[in-house]
């Protein structure tokens, strides 16, 4: 029997990771349930990769999602009081990257790309559905910061890319 060289096992996981059965259980279910990848962006400009996020029908419409309380985002929006939602395709996947500070964003989070600026934030220029939003109010909710907003201003694009999802810790499109 040869003994196993130094270097030599590869992994076919993380071997820094926490074991599955060590991981809480709470966010092992949040893992399971897929959710839509979107950029919230404010004046000034800041933005902040969501996916945590939640659509409510009425009249106004509103959005919920979470957010940390201790980004940059966070405390511009607190100032502003206002915000972009928008909607990630499967082709934005190094920007909702870039944006929850997975890559690295020389020059700054908007250098890279084409922007449309709006009073709610910037908008990826190729965006067609965005979303402008007042800030209601915010409380502490689980980890994070739950966020309370009323829709003001809706922009629709009559063919939609299709969405960008976060599944068990990973991007992925419907067809993925």
């Amino acid at each position: 029997m040869n003994p196993v060289e130094p270097g030599a096992h590869i992994y076919s996981g993380d071997p820094f990771a926490t074991p599955e059965q060590d991981r809480s259980a709470v966010r092992r279910l949040r893992g399971r349930l897929a959710s839509p990848v979107s950029l919230w962006t404010v004046p000034g400009p800041s933005g902040l990769t969501v996916s945590s996020v939640l659509v409510a029908d009425g009249e106004p419409g509103r959005v919920l999602g979470l957010v940390d309380e201790e980004s940059d985002f966070w405390d511009a929006l607190s100032v502003a009081k206002r915000f972009a939602v928008t909607p990630l395709g499967v082709a934005d996947q190094q920007l909702a990257d870039r944006f929850a500070g997975l890559m690295p964003s020389p020059g700054g989070l908007f250098a890279l790309g084409d922007w449309i600026e709006t009073d709610f934030g910037p908008v990826p220029a190729g965006a067609g559905t965005w979303a402008g939003c007042r800030l209601d109010g915010e409380r502490q909710y689980g980890w994070g910061l739950l966020v309370e907003a009323t829709i003001e201003s809706i922009h629709l694009d009559e063919s939609p890319s299709a969405p960008l999802l976060h599944f068990r810790g990973r991007y992925r499109g419907l067809d993925r």
